[in-house]
């Protein structure tokens, strides 16, 4: 039997791996801009096809992880995510660059359906692991900004993807080597403990519905406009790319760490009572931003950031809490693909915002698409505890 902690750091590891990669460019941008001959507008929609094929391709990675092996899966993402990141450095054309980008999102696709379940099926405490396992995804974010930035800086954009490629490769061959066969019976199996009446159940999945499109598509223009937002709005405090992207690395740290006080939550009490409170946070923090510059726009972005990472592990927890072992690949693959669908439109949707009024509209655009998460939280009904999830 596979060491459960194990397999969960190697997921964890996962998970920093598959936001990193998909936010390297986010962070490249400004300095691939130049170097390419082409502004941040024009350069920015390459993008899409990768964000596109990051949640379409959940689909089919949820179905093969429950189908065929959920291990064989994870190392075909270990290896072929590390040598996508290597080819975005050796591309020449922007037509290279898209489809480079693209392969990125077809291999970022497997992490979220398939390496959630494995999450899921070794937790001995769902919420705890939920939030540990998100605080890595979180750090993967915030180090992406910091790291790209310093690479970036000091040896060029190209190694910025090639560094951490050649990095994660070495990952892959070690999780071969030390997680060798497939375990679905994992420990005590945390998930699928709350229950809610049955005629109730439509609430739930429309509650998931309209938050995930909500806070997937708020989550991924945030975390790609962000970068360039503090590369406008604190010109007074620092120019330095590197500088830029220490700032922005200490911005996620608060999402990471309320990501692991959600999960601890999540154990103790119902997904409604902490879900409700939780979605107040984005809309008016997301307003204020939308003014704000320097000192302000850091501690307002804080918020926002904490408020966006605070609902993804609601989310994630909920499709758990919810679903059987044989399904739950595929139920967190349909999970990920509208909201990872939804997150590749985002793309485009903030370079077209952008273009029309700049980060103001942006901005005040997705603070009222936030309000759909006030709206959800309210659907959602009151769980009846099991005596084992008590």
């Amino acid at each position: 039997m596979n060491s459960p902690s194990r397999v969960i750091s190697f997921v964890n590891a996962g998970h920093f791996i598959d936001h990193y990669a998909m936010l390297i460019f986010a962070a490249a941008v400004i300095i691939m801009g130049p170097a390419l001959g082409m502004a941040y507008s024009e350069l920015l929609p390459y993008a899409t096809p990768g964000f596109v094929a990051f949640g379409a391709g959940s689909l089919l990675t949820g179905w093969l992880g429950d189908r065929w092996s959920r291990r064989h899966m994870m190392l075909i993402f270990f290896v072929g995510i590390g040598a996508s990141m290597i080819s975005v450095g050796c591309v020449q054309t922007p037509a290279q660059l898209g489809a480079a980008l693209f392969a990125i999102g077809i291999f970022a696709s497997i992490y979220h359906p398939v390496g959630t379940a494995m999450i899921v099926s070794y937790a001995d405490r769902l919420g705890r692991e939920m939030g540990i396992n998100g605080v890595w995804g979180n750090l993967g974010v915030a180090s992406s900004a910091l790291v790209t930035g310093v690479i970036g800086q000091y040896l060029g954009w190209r190694f910025a993807f090639i560094v951490p490629g050649i990095v994660t490769i070495l990952i892959g061959i070690a999780f071969a080597m030390m997680v060798v066969h497939e375990d679905r019976k994992g420990s005590k199996q945390a998930a699928a403990q709350a229950r809610v009446a049955k005629q109730d159940m439509w609430r739930v999945i429309l509650s998931l519905l309209i938050v995930v499109i909500a806070i997937s598509t708020t989550f991924n223009a945030v975390t790609v406009a962000l970068p360039k937002l503090f590369a406008e709005r604190l010109a007074d405090l620092t120019k330095s790319p590197a500088l830029l992207g220490v700032i922005a690395a200490c911005v996620y740290v608060f999402g990471a760490m309320t990501q692991y006080t959600i999960g601890r939550l999540l154990d103790r009490y119902s997904l409604k009572t902490v879900a409700l409170p939780l979605s107040f946070m984005l809309a008016p923090f997301l307003y204020l931003a939308a003014s704000l510059s320097n000192l302000p726009l850091i501690l307002v972005s804080i918020g926002i950031v904490m408020g966006a990472f605070g609902q993804v592990t609601v989310n994630d927890a909920m499709v758990g809490k919810y679903t059987s072992e044989e399904w739950r690949s595929r139920a967190y693959a349909v999970r990920y693909f509208i909201g990872f669908t939804a997150a590749g439109a985002s793309v485009g949707l903030v370079a077209w915002l952008y273009e029309q009024g700049g980060f103001v509209t942006m901005l005040h655009a997705f603070a009222a698409l936030c309000l759909l998460a006030i709206a959800a939280a309210i659907i959602l009904p009151r769980e009846i505890r099991t005596p084992q999830a008590a």
